[in-house]
């Protein structure tokens, strides 16, 4: 049996599965604010979920991990997380080897592999979601990197006023922008237009430095009510490149159970 986790900053799930082909029966609950009452929370629900000997269990984290993917260094949205060695943690309460990865690394595996990426050699994945994030992936496997990939925290401006991406389009920037949940704000509303030009001024720095075939774009924040995938097509093609033609630009297929299907797919990568 194999296990797969995405820990969000609010709900975590959990699937299992016979192979590396199938998800098996999901659980969903919500992700304790403190890693041990957290910790105790993923050990039990794996092992009703389980029941028997593991073969490998896969984890997706929230934010920056330890070079060697054992540790969780920081955690913007479970803040009570950052330090913990989940990766031995968990070895030593499941008894299983454990693969830990930045869950928005996962996701977007899980997009390359069996998702809306599926058939392109390079893609890249972006989520504007509560934060901003996207990982490269090439020949269905994660890319390497040092740390892992932040590109939410590429500055846009320069001097004193520069700022994220992150900061301009996030669901938590907006929220705290108007004061309301984003979800709320209408479809029409105009902050959404002026969303697009921004998100496509990121897209294109992904262009430019990663030169993906297909770009899977995810996150709550994409949608009938935020920001318009057309509407970021438009203002991308506006702006100017030097590449003889754009990637192709498309929603993420998977929702809520991305990060396990990239799970499933970072373990048969690792183990077989």
């Amino acid at each position: 049996m194999f296990v797969t986790i995405d820990i969000g900053g609010t709900k975590t799930r959990i699937g299992c599965a016979h192979d590396f082909d199938a998800l098996g029966p999901v659980a969903i609950f919500p992700t304790a604010p403190d890693y041990a009452q957290g910790l105790d929370a993923l050990v039990a629900a794996v092992t009703k979920l389980a029941g028997g000997r593991l073969g490998g269990v896969a984890v997706g984290a929230p934010g920056v991990l330890s070079r060697d993917r054992r540790q969780i260094v920081h955690a913007q949205n479970l803040p009570r997380w950052n330090g913990a060695a989940l990766a031995d943690d968990l070895e030593r309460a499941l008894g299983a080897p454990v693969i830990l990865e930045n869950d928005t690394a996962l996701v977007g595996l899980g997009e390359a592999t069996v998702g809306a990426g599926k058939g392109a050699a390079i893609v890249a994945y972006v989520t504007v979601s509560t934060g901003v994030n996207g990982a490269r992936f090439v020949d269905g496997a994660l890319d390497r990197a040092a740390f892992g990939f932040e590109i939410g925290e590429q500055l846009l401006g320069c001097g004193a006023s520069a700022r994220t991406l992150e900061d301009l389009v996030s669901g938590r920037a907006i929220e705290a922008r108007f004061g309301a949940p984003p979800a709320t704000l209408g479809k029409e509303h105009p902050v959404w237009a002026e969303l697009a030009e921004i998100v496509a001024v990121g897209l294109h720095n992904t262009i430019a430095y990663w030169s993906p075939e297909r770009i899977v774009v995810g996150g709550s924040m994409i949608g009938e009510v935020g920001v318009s995938l057309e509407r970021i097509e438009v203002q991308l093609k506006r702006l100017r490149h030097k590449n003889p033609a754009l990637p192709e630009i498309v929603r993420a297929a998977l929702g809520d159970l991305g990060g396990l299907w990239g799970g499933l797919a970072h373990l048969r990568g690792r183990l077989t």
